[in-house]
């Protein structure tokens, strides 16, 4: 896919925010024209204007576009999203009743075939990351992709009848912080995210 136009209207939007109201809102700290960017493990810092992101360690690597694009989607929207602490589906996102296929194609089904089998490798990942259990489903987690966006990942085992399935859950507040299309990103990028840091664990 050829994000070169999606990447371009994100940069424009947050060339046109000032740091301070990006900070304010995002929950993401400044360092002289920078956003400090903490996400799935790894550090950057988001130059402003320029809009680029510096690894702090070689060991952070780089971010694919299509990540770049969502954090400067969540940094340059202004809107201050207070969690509501309970959670809903993707369905019950706006308009994401009609991309719910996609959706459990691209995150949910990933989820259960990479920890499906082993709930407390995502469990240990959580922890690792910050997060915690929720007590949902057989184990369930809950962790900040952004300072302001909760996510909850849940896994029931395996049983006689029933094969391992999952669930991803957003906090209420999430159609005020992003678009409903984002949030399927965000889902899919947490959990390879976690995959990648499992195998390292």
């Amino acid at each position: 896919m050829n994000y070169s136009a999606a990447h371009e209207v994100a940069l424009n939007k947050f060339q046109s925010c000032s740091l301070e109201e990006m900070s304010r809102c995002s929950g993401y700290p400044i360092k002289d024209n920078s956003l400090l960017i903490d996400f799935l493990g790894q550090h950057f810092e988001l130059d402003y204007p320029k809009g680029t992101f510096k690894p702090i360690q070689v060991s952070d690597g780089e971010l694919p576009i299509a990540t770049q694009i969502l954090i400067l989607h969540y940094v340059s929207n202004l809107s201050e999203p207070f969690e509501v602490g309970s959670f809903i589906s993707y369905k019950e996102l706006p308009g994401g009743a009609i991309y719910i296929k996609p959706f459990t194609g691209r995150a949910i089904d990933p989820l259960v075939r990479i920890f499906g089998s082993d709930p407390e490798g995502l469990l240990a990942v959580a922890k690792y990351l910050g997060g915690q259990a929720n007590g949902l489903g057989d184990v369930g987690i809950t962790y900040k992709v952004f300072p302001r966006v909760p996510i909850a990942l849940i896994l029931w085992r395996a049983d006689e009848e029933f094969p391992a399935s999952g669930n991803i859950l957003f906090d209420a507040s999430a159609p005020t912080v992003l678009p409903t299309e984002d949030f399927a990103v965000l889902a899919s990028t947490v959990v390879f995210g976690f995959k990648r840091i499992k195998a390292r664990l």
